[in-house]
């Protein structure tokens, strides 16, 4: 029996392994030597929807990457703007107005997950902050192989409903699969009850583990979370919020957050009483990331955005068209 599993291993192994090399050759035909499909076909002797299915596996397998540089279009005239505006490097994703919020944010997040491949390499640790859009991004990941890096994780995702565990550990999951990378949990709460229960937790040395790693990132990827958008955040919907805080935040000015930290239109913190204890890094531990990707989907979250922005968070933005035009219409 034990035989049987091993041979039937090492064929799956030979018959990936095939299928790789095939695809490999055909993407190398198609796009380095512009053979058309039918003659890749005629070459490789197989049909051209074979052709085609190999094509598509390049694609989705990381073989190929993809890239478009147009002067001319208008998200490129857009991310230029961005660019001198706010000094932030922009991918603008082309999705038509009449769009639902929905359908917006699954096309941004497969956007985004084909993009941050060119971000990822070895040797690194990256942060990942969860919620909505991180979610649905970690849905179309492009498996790219790496060696010794480090998924982290940024903050808490318990509640007083579910441990978050489930949740976090299968989106970081993902992401560690995608890069064949460690994943480092937070075992932690969203936000302790007290900010002097956070203080002592703070000093355990278990913890100190992952803040150190936290203080220490390549590259940070988060969303924004936003009350107003038609996709709640999760931290919004998702049971980690009493009235009470929504009135807190009102009173306090809160437009958003980042990884469970909330700040103001103007990107300020100090004053706002949940911060004292949510799990989230502290922005100035944040902003030490050389790399910091935010993606945003929908133009409801654009005061969360802006105010991001004010605050120093980003350096890479991966957003819808609307959103963008948006942002430097204002």
């Amino acid at each position: 029996m034990i035989e049987n599993d091993g041979r039937e291993a090492i064929d799956r192994a030979d018959a990936v392994s095939g299928k790789t090399r095939d695809a490999l050759r055909a993407a190398h035909l198609y796009y380095m030597q512009d053979l058309t499909m039918d003659a890749i076909a005629h070459e490789l002797h197989t049909s051209r929807s074979s052709i085609s299915r190999l094509l598509s596996h390049a694609r989705a397998s990381g073989l190929v990457e993809i890239s478009i540089h147009s002067p001319l279009d208008l998200p490129s005239r857009i991310e230029q703007e961005i660019l001198e505006r706010h000094e932030v490097r922009a991918h603008v994703v082309p999705v038509p107005d009449h769009a639902s919020d929905v359908d917006r944010l699954d096309r941004v997040a497969l956007s985004a997950a084909r993009i941050l491949g060119q971000y990822v390499d070895s040797n690194q640790a990256i942060g990942v902050a969860w919620g909505s859009t991180m979610s649905a991004m970690s849905r179309h990941l492009v498996p790219k192989a790496t060696h010794n890096t480090e998924i982290v994780q940024l903050n808490g995702a318990g509640n007083v409903r579910t441990t978050g565990i489930l949740y976090a550990s299968e989106l970081l999951r993902r992401f560690g699969d995608a890069f064949g990378a460690r994943v480092q949990q937070f075992p932690v709460p969203a936000f302790f009850d007290e900010p002097a229960t956070k203080q002592a937790f703070w000093r355990e040395r278990s913890t100190r583990r992952l803040l150190d790693l936290q203080s220490r990132l390549d590259v940070a990827l988060f969303g924004v979370g936003s009350p107003f958008a038609e996709v709640p955040s999760h931290v919004y919907q998702g049971g980690y919020l009493e009235r009470a805080d929504y009135q807190a935040l009102s009173r306090d000015g809160a437009v958003g957050d980042v990884a469970t930290v909330f700040y103001r239109a103007d990107g300020s913190t100090d004053g706002i009483g949940l911060n004292e204890r949510a799990t989230g890094p502290d922005f100035a531990v944040l902003r030490r990331a050389p790399r910091r990707i935010c993606v945003v989907s929908g133009r409801a979250k654009l005061p969360s955005l802006r105010g991001a922005l004010a605050a120093g968070l980003i350096t890479d933005l991966i957003v819808d068209e609307g959103t963008a035009r948006a942002l430097v219409d204002a």
